[in-house]
C-alpha cells in the first residue's frame, strides 16, 4: 500500500473502492493504516448496483464499515446498470456503471486517486480471460497497477492473504453470491479453469501468471504510444480512415489503430476480439470488394472509396440500404 500511494502530496484525498468483500475490505484497512503516516486524507466509496435483493442495505452496511475504519468522506452511490450481450454482457455493463460512479464521486469530492482491491488471483484470471478472447499481447498485459486516477496497489497479493488479513483485523467481509454463480465467465475461470490447470500442471498457476503483465506491459504501452502518434495522419476529420495509409503501417501498429478506431466508433472494448480486428484488417490489406465487418455494439466497418468507415447498424435497414453498405470501390 505504501508503494501504491507513492508520489502523492500531503493533504491529497484518496478513496478506497469497497464492495465489502475481503479484497476491498483489506484494501480499505491498509489505506486506513498508511494514509495518516503519509499525511494523506483517506475516504471510501461503495456502489449499489441494484442487481440483488437487499443491495441497498448491503451498501449501507459497507459504508458503515468504511466509516468505522475512519474513512472520511464515505460515499454510497447507486449505479444504473444497462446493456446486454451486445455490449459485452452483464459483467461489462456492471463494470462500466461502477467506474462511472467512481469517477463522479472523485470529481465531486476532489479525490486525486481511487484505489481498487484487485489481487494477484484477479490478475491471473484476467490474463486467461483475455487470452481466451483472442486479445493478443493485450491479454498478457493484464490490468495495470496504475491508469489515470486509478491504482491497484495489491496486485501482487494473493486473495487468501487478503481474507486472512480481514480475520486478523476482526473485519467481517461479505461474500457476494455472484462470485460463485457459474453464469458469470470470470466465476467459471476462477472455480473451473484455474483448478483444472493446477490439477494438470501443479499448484502455483496464478502465482506464475500474475507477474507476466509487468514483463510485457512496457512493450505494449510503447506500441500503443506509437499508434496514437500515427492516428492523426491517417484519420480524417469525418472519422474515416485512409486504407492505403493503414496498410502501410506494420501489423502491430495497424492492429492497434483498428482497435482504437472501432472503440472510438462505439464498440465496447471488452467485447472486441482478435477476430473482429482481423475482419477489419482484411478490409484494409486484402480488399477484393468483400462485404462489411460486423462489430460488437451494433457497429459496422466498411470500406468505401479507399476509406474505412464505421457506422451504426439498424435492424430496420431495408434492402437498398443494405446494398449501399456492401461498399465496392
Amino acid at each position: 500500500m505504501r508503494r501504491g500511494l507513492a508520489g502523492l502530496a500531503p493533504g491529497e484525498l484518496v478513496l478506497a473502492a469497497c464492495s465489502g468483500g475481503p479484497d476491498s475490505l483489506a484494501l480499505a484497512a491498509a489505506l486506513a493504516h498508511e494514509a495518516p503516516r503519509l499525511r494523506l486524507r483517506a475516504g471510501g466509496v461503495t456502489v449499489d448496483h441494484g442487481l440483488q435483493p437487499g443491495s441497498a442495505q448491503r451498501a449501507r452496511a459497507v459504508a458503515r464499515q468504511l466509516a468505522g475504519l475512519g474513512r472520511d468522506p464515505v460515499a454510497m452511490v447507486r449505479a444504473t446498470v444497462s446493456g446486454g450481450a451486445g455490449q459485452g454482457g452483464p459483467e461489462a455493463a456492471a463494470r462500466t456503471a461502477r467506474y462511472q460512479a467512481f469517477d463522479e464521486v472523485a470529481d465531486a469530492t476532489g479525490a486525486s486517486v481511487i484505489l481498487l482491491g484487485h489481487s494477484r488471483d484477479d490478475q491471473a484470471e484476467t490474463v486467461l480471460l483475455r487470452l481466451a478472447r483472442g486479445s493478443g499481447s493485450r491479454s498478457l498485459a493484464g490490468m495495470p497497477a496504475r491508469r489515470g486516477r486509478y491504482r491497484r496497489p495489491l496486485l501482487g497479493v494473493g486473495r487468501a492473504t487478503m481474507r486472512a488479513a480481514c480475520e486478523v483485523l476482526g473485519l467481517s467481509p461479505w461474500d457476494d453470491p455472484h462470485n460463485v454463480d457459474p453464469a458469470f465467465t470470470r466465476v467459471r475461470v476462477r472455480h473451473q479453469v484455474l483448478p483444472a490447470l493446477e490439477a494438470a500442471l501443479g499448484p502455483g498457476v496464478a502465482e506464475a501468471l500474475a507477474p507476466t503483465p509487468g514483463q510485457v506491459r512496457s512493450d505494449a504501452e510503447a506500441l500503443d504510444e506509437i499508434a496514437a502518434r500515427c492516428a492523426p495522419g491517417i484519420r480524417g476529420t469525418d472519422g474515416s480512415w485512409r486504407a492505403d495509409l493503414l496498410a502501410a503501417e506494420p501489423a502491430a501498429i495497424r492492429s492497434r489503430l483498428l482497435r482504437s478506431a472501432a472503440i472510438g466508433a462505439g464498440c465496447p472494448p471488452g467485447a472486441l476480439t482478435a477476430r473482429h480486428i482481423e475482419a477489419l484488417d482484411a478490409l484494409v490489406t486484402h480488399w477484393h470488394g468483400q462485404r462489411w465487418a460486423d462489430l460488437p455494439g451494433g457497429i459496422r466497418g466498411t470500406r468505401r472509396y479507399g476509406k474505412l468507415i464505421f457506422t451504426a447498424t439498424s435492424e430496420n435497414a431495408g434492402p437498398d440500404e443494405a446494398e449501399v453498405m456492401v461498399g465496392r470501390e
